[in-house]
């Protein structure tokens, strides 16, 4: 684990860029681009279209150090290049941005009121490539739906699990298990997970670093406790469906939570904008979620 990485995560201000659409997000990350899903033909295309947006904000200078601590990458964006250095060696090297990578294959049918993890099959040697590729740490989303406690149990137990795997080959898992922001008992399931993530990080071994990735909570600073937890290098928040201006107003009343926006960062973003235009809008954004995360 390269240390001074480990030591920007930890105590850099800032905030995580993700990156990280996939499989069934990507149509729909394109399309909030202004890229149509009639404008590509079949997934490799689509995926080339994709890294080309992803290369466009990367490569920005309103993306920058100052204000982004870690980019989420996709397993397809890993393996490719930005002007000849892959991803992960462009973002540390040239930008001095963290990079992280999403390894979960998608959810699982609901159940119990919550979605589980589909199996990450091959998973040992996707963390052994991604070691290869300098990558710090990975990122893994479960949903919950409901405030039903078998279930929310047996997402926390299910990260925790693969989250072990991950730290024993070298990187720092993220731990997402999502709260639907539009559950209707949210404030609930959210005290149903706080007890199963202490429960869990109370059991590691000392030697092991977690972070966590979070909805941002009903209650304000209601992750106080796992902010402060030992094993917890940072906990960052997902917008989660919300607009940024409402994701960053909520944020913002979360002292030590910082964000880890997908949708809400690249909000106002289009394939059409000139380069000025583009640049004017993300430094915008960057700048805004910035100043919500670091409080």
């Amino acid at each position: 684990m390269n240390a001074e990485q480990l030591e920007r995560i930890r105590t850099g201000k800032g905030f995580v860029a993700a990156l990280d659409q996939s499989g069934g997000s990507t149509p729909k990350a394109l399309l909030q681009y202004g890229v149509p899903e009639n404008s590509y033909s079949g997934e490799e295309a689509m995926y080339a279209v994709v890294h080309e947006m992803r290369t466009r904000i990367i490569k920005s200078p309103a993306f920058d150090s100052q204000h982004i601590l870690g980019a989420i990458l996709f397993e397809n964006t890993m393996d490719r290049e930005i002007d000849g250095l892959l991803t992960a060696d462009y973002l540390w090297e040239k930008k001095g941005i963290v990079p992280f990578l999403k390894v979960d294959k998608g959810l699982a049918e609901l159940a119990d009121g919550v979605q589980l993890l589909k199996p990450i099959d091959g998973l040992d040697a996707l963390l052994a490539r991604a070691v290869e590729r300098r990558i710090f740490g990975t990122k893994m989303r479960s949903l919950i739906k409901e405030a039903n406690p078998a279930g929310i149990r047996q997402v926390v137990e299910q990260q925790f699990a693969i989250g072990k795997q991950i730290a024993a080959a070298g990187l720092v898992p993220i731990i997402e298990p999502e709260v639907d922001i539009a559950s209707a008992d949210k404030a609930e399931s959210e005290k149903l997970l706080k007890a199963e993530l202490l429960s869990q990080l109370a059991a590691l071994e000392p030697d092991v670093k977690v972070m966590l990735k979070l909805s941002i909570p009903t209650e304000d600073n209601f992750y106080a406790e796992l902010i402060e937890e030992p094993h917890v290098l940072r906990v960052v928040a997902l917008s989660g469906g919300y607009s940024q201006a409402e994701a960053n107003e909520r944020l913002a009343r979360n002292n030590g939570l910082i964000a880890s926006f997908s949708r809400a960062l690249s909000e106002g973003l289009s394939a059409g904008q000139s380069d000025e235009a583009f640049n004017e809008r993300l430094s915008e954004s960057v700048r805004n979620i910035y100043e919500a995360s670091i409080k």
